[in-house]
């Protein structure tokens, strides 16, 4: 709850972070936190979104303004609830997504990645449990060990401190960006030390240099909408499909047995090449097309053009905010060896003899790489900034 409420009031006061969750429960929102009646209002709606909860608790949360009573408030009203809780995407694609998922489903997965980690005796936390990839790894997936497995939050400590806190029989539950950190920073790690990644695409290089360093690393595919799909534990394999898991006759689908035996399809957000009926590698986001002046563009195809320039590592291209205008903005990563000023200068040109006028970008931003969230997912940026 502490990590819900942390990101919705850091939603509503951009540039003004809150406390870092966790919080201790004899929090007062108005009192420690300054929230006024607006952001007490926010706050529990947030908190009735994400766990389903009746609509009547609204007037007891603001009547009560303290963590523990609002903890204590939710336990009662989910005792009486079909459970089911919403998870919001981190918004990289576009605006926010909200996906529900029941926990029965959720809990059908939790039991599955139990087999892939026996043996852990504590959880090492680098990510948010608000997400849908922290609930599964540091609320369910510790509940199902069993044996009092503990959960350390680590997302205080630097990724430098790893190597002085794990101990045999620790998972680590982190994202790309974090292990690249650690990996820099730890080059052994001790027997029997398990660490998951996801959230975004985990680069074959630092899955090997975490593997010499003697870390076993399970990567985890899947997406807000789908919950877990595959993993893989090494850099050059195929993902293996979780067991309830199936591949479709739809190019762009799965299938899901669900706790019940019944059979739901679920779109997917990757296009997915498959080596076998349960093995499968991601072969690039299945990108919707956005609209510029009436015609179909395709966003993703842009910033592939534009990574084709000898002077470009890679680009990032979306639909400007309705603040900044109608057309596509692009940010572009420079290879080391560019000069940043001339390619500035020259890049819109090469990209107009490539591409149609709706698809060329009309405002440009350069820099040494993409912005990304902590999480590793590309993030949205100031057409106007420059680094």
């Amino acid at each position: 709850m502490t990590d819900l409420l942390a990101a919705e009031l850091g939603r509503m006061r951009p540039g003004r972070p809150p406390p870092p969750a966790p919080w201790a429960p004899v929090v007062e929102f108005v009192r420690d936190l300054g929230t006024d009646s607006l952001e007490l209002m926010g706050l529990g709606t947030a908190l009735v979104e994400a766990l389903h909860l009746d609509s009547g608790i609204d007037d007891r949360l603001l009547a009560r303004p303290c963590l523990a009573d609002w903890v204590e408030s939710a336990r009662a009203a989910l005792d009486a609830s079909d459970l089911a809780l919403t998870f919001r995407t981190s918004g990289s694609s576009g605006d926010p997504k909200r996906c529900t998922h029941a926990l029965a489903t959720l809990a059908q997965e939790a039991d599955a990645l139990v087999a892939l980690v026996q043996g852990r005796r504590r959880v090492l936390s680098a990510v948010s449990s608000h997400h849908i990839y922290g609930f599964l790894f540091t609320v369910l997936l510790p509940q199902r060990l069993g044996g009092g497995v503990d959960v350390i939050d680590v997302r205080q400590a630097a990724p430098s401190a790893l190597a002085g806190l794990v101990r045999a029989g620790d998972l680590v539950v982190a994202h790309p960006l974090w292990w690249e950190a650690a990996a820099r920073c730890a080059p052994a790690f001790a027997a029997d030390v398990a660490g998951v990644t996801s959230t975004a695409p985990c680069p074959d290089a630092l899955a090997d240099a975490l593997a010499a360093a003697g870390l076993r690393l399970l990567q985890v595919y899947g997406s807000s909408e789908t919950a877990g799909v595959g993993w893989r534990d090494r850099a050059d394999t195929p993902f293996a499909l979780l067991p309830h898991w199936t591949r479709a006759d739809e190019p762009n689908a799965l299938l899901r047995t669900l706790p019940d035996g019944s059979t739901r399809s679920y779109p997917l957000q990757d296009r997915l090449d498959w080596m076998d009926g349960r093995h499968f590698l991601p072969a690039g986001r299945i990108d919707a097309a956005v609209q510029v002046g009436g015609t179909n563009v395709f966003p993703a195809y842009v910033a592939d053009v534009l990574a084709q320039h000898p002077h470009v590592r890679e680009a990032a291209v979306r639909l400007m905010r309705p603040d900044e205008g109608r057309r596509l903005k692009a940010y572009v990563a420079a290879r080391p060896d560019a000069d940043l000023d001339a390619l500035r200068a020259e890049l819109p040109a090469w990209a107009a003899q490539r591409l149609a006028p709706a698809e060329r970008p009309a405002a440009w931003t350069f820099g040494p790489r993409l912005p990304r969230q902590a999480s590793g997912k590309l993030a949205d940026w100031i057409i106007d900034a420059e680094p």
